[in-house]
């Protein structure tokens, strides 16, 4: 393990609790975003901050003049109410670290220790604590907001803590890590009408239901059976008494794939089911794409090798495990439309041990953030030579 990173760990383990115990929501990262750039100062590097709303921005400089790279950490909390029971639990109703973003920053600013106390690399790590993961599209508002021209990096890294995975253990993929991600909304609109007059109106219950029946097919009967995809409606929202239709019903779901054009043609075919739902209902309707899309993480091969090797040199080839790629979306690909990239999971426990991800019991591992942060900093170091 790397000695500066070791030396901080008991610290490393109180700050991602503190973080842990202070959620906040996509787009809301302020307390977050002040607590890594104090973080960060204490350290002695450079700091940037509100960069893309709550986004910070760390350079440190090696010892010799070279290219920059940068490594990643999103900073986020989710809308889940947390039953964990542990004492450093979410002090705000609703909200809770269930993916282990709190991890993830910790992870880096560890990175960040080792880094700025060895400097073993020529040019430039950059080290990105994105905002809005989870929602909103933080990784592209950063970008909007001039990252890249600000911190120009040839290539980006950055990692997730995988829950089933042995901890510890590291998967770096070769090609699709995880999947591309839309959101829909559909709503039916009718006049509404005594449910003894079904003649007199439209029906938007109807057409909600024929949609929820015909997305379904966009899998089963549009899409290569040897290509990946999921459609989804996670709700159903219509009608308040069992004797009248109603005059509207919305319905909200997800859609994910591992390629770009083939997120497209989803999209296309749910217009055309709910244009097709309305029409059978007698319904009229409206279809958004909520937020933008989120394009899949695909590893580079250059850069999947460096975090690779970065492992083995830590941990031994051992360390080293395959996992199938993932239908859960991560917008660290928009990142990896504009530079290559690679993207790890590192175990944060095997099934039993820990919750999975966004599940009100799960908690981060901190057994695995010596090991996260010893991670990113070595690849890191490889990728600047």
């Amino acid at each position: 393990m790397l000695k500066a990173i070791e030396d901080s760990l008991p610290r490393l383990v109180d700050m991602r609790r503190e973080l842990h115990s202070h959620p906040e929501l996509s787009r809301e990262e302020e307390w977050t975003s002040a607590f890594v750039a104090e973080r960060l100062r204490e350290i002695g590097i450079e700091v940037h901050t509100a960069i893309g709303g709550h986004g910070v921005v760390a350079a440190i400089h090696g010892g010799a003049p070279g290219p920059g790279i940068a490594l990643r950490s999103d900073m986020d909390a989710l809308a889940i109410e947390e039953r964990t029971g542990v004492f450093y639990a979410s002090r705000f109703p609703g909200k809770m670290h269930a993916c282990g973003h709190d991890g993830h920053m910790t992870m880096l600013i560890g990175a960040a220790i080792h880094l700025a106390a060895t400097r073993r690399f020529r040019g430039t790590a950059y080290l990105f604590f994105q905002p809005a993961e989870e929602r909103y599209g933080g990784a592209q508002l950063m970008i909007d907001d001039g990252l890249l021209q600000r911190f120009p990096a040839r290539c980006i890294f950055g990692l997730h803590n995988w829950p089933g995975l042995r901890a510890g253990a590291v998967v770096v993929h070769d090609g699709p890590v995880m999947a591309g991600t839309g959101e829909f909304e559909v709503i039916f609109g009718a006049r509404g009408a005594h449910a003894a007059m079904p003649h007199t109106t439209g029906d938007p219950i109807l057409a909600g239901s024929l949609f929820v029946a015909g997305v379904q097919q966009i899998v089963a009967r549009a899409i290569d059976p040897l290509r990946s995809a999921v459609v989804t409606v996670g709700s159903f929202r219509g009608g308040q008494a069992q004797n009248i239709i109603s005059d509207h019903a919305v319905l909200s779901g997800t859609f994910r794939a591992f390629s770009s054009d083939m997120l497209s043609m989803i999209m296309e075919r749910i217009e055309a089911i709910a244009a097709s739902a309305a029409t059978m209902a007698g319904a009229v309707r409206t279809v958004r794409f909520e937020n933008s899309l989120t394009p899949p993480v695909r590893n580079s091969a250059a850069e999947g090798r460096v975090m690779s090797q970065a492992a083995v040199d830590l941990f031994g080839a051992s360390a080293l495990e395959a996992l199938p790629p993932s239908m859960a979306g991560d917008d660290f690909g928009v990142f990896l439309d504009y530079m290559p990239g690679a993207y790890a999971w590192i175990g944060n426990g095997l099934p039993g041990e820990r919750a999975a991800l966004h599940l009100p019991d799960y908690d981060f591992n901190d057994g695995i953030l010596a090991a996260g942060a010893g991670l990113l900093a070595r690849t890191a170091e490889r990728a600047l030579g």
